[in-house]
């Protein structure tokens, strides 16, 4: 009769617990919500986009966490794109923190709401784990709105690239120094 009680409390967290469907970077996912599926972007964090440097190792980082995992989500809001915003648990484990702990996302400065993400992000780059790594890794919120090349013109045939690098196009190859 002891047991009774303690499986009474586990019930309500099997009836929230939905699948993950679908992996689309280091934080988007889908969850099988009462057979419909259901874009989640992960709240507080930004993730590496996918052409990015880490985008594909974020993107793998939040697959071993959650693919094919039963998830609880915590909904904050609904962003520009329709997704939901959550807090995501998968197999007992928040993603959001988890991310940014594998320094596989960075806190998002404008949206965070959780005090302890900045602290997180601190520990990763001091230990140069994932993104952290890089000599100079791009937030993606930089990344997203940095002005693509320009291929050379008549007028100006020296170029800046993203970081303030100066290059000429030579043979169709990228040459550094004007």
């Amino acid at each position: 009769m002891k047991h009774i009680p303690i499986l009474l409390l586990l019930i309500p967290l099997l009836a929230h617990a939905h699948k993950v469907i679908g992996i689309s970077d280091g934080d988007t996912m889908t969850l099988l919500v009462d057979r419909n599926p259901l874009r989640i972007r992960l709240a507080n964090i930004d993730a590496p986009e996918i052409t990015q440097a880490f985008g594909q190792k974020s993107k793998r980082s939040l697959s071993d966490l959650c693919w094919g995992k039963d998830a609880q989500y915590d909904a904050r809001t609904v962003d520009q794109y329709g997704r939901t915003v959550a807090v995501v648990r998968c197999a007992g484990v928040e993603v959001n923190r988890a991310q940014v702990r594998r320094g596989m996302a960075w806190t998002y400065p404008h949206y965070n709401q959780d005090a302890g993400l900045p602290m997180l992000e601190r520990g990763s780059r001091a230990q140069r784990v994932g993104l952290w790594s890089d000599a100079h890794p791009v937030p993606p919120w930089v990344y997203r709105h940095a002005v693509p090349l320009q291929p050379p013109s008549a007028t100006d045939a020296c170029l800046t690239g993203p970081r303030g690098g100066r290059y000429r196009i030579i043979d169709g190859h990228k040459r550094y120094g004007c």
